[in-house]
């Protein structure tokens, strides 16, 4: 179960970064939606996954409630789902 939340917070942070720095300023500066839409749907289904499975793999890896908090909250910052993976999911 690691290994997929590793793999989903790998892509979910990917997902967001592309989504934040490519597909946003080229819907502002062209107007065009399309890769918000493209990217949009998957980062969301990618977040979805990223938190029911840190809530899963809690007891597993033995977090504090804390912990879990900070992991969570990661997922809202670019960037941070790479900082979580070097952090906290080290195999």
């Amino acid at each position: 179960m690691l290994n997929i939340f590793r793999l989903v917070a790998l892509l979910e942070g990917l997902s967001y970064i592309l989504l934040l720095f490519i597909a946003s300023p080229i819907r502002y500066l062209t107007g065009n939606a399309t890769y918000v839409k493209l990217l949009g749907m998957p980062h969301g289904i990618l977040f979805i996954l990223y938190v029911v499975l840190a809530i899963v793999i809690k007891k597993q890896m033995k977090w504090r409630l804390k912990t879990l908090a900070i992991v969570l909250l990661a997922s809202l910052v670019p960037f941070g789902t790479f900082y979580i993976e070097r952090k906290y999911l080290k195999p």
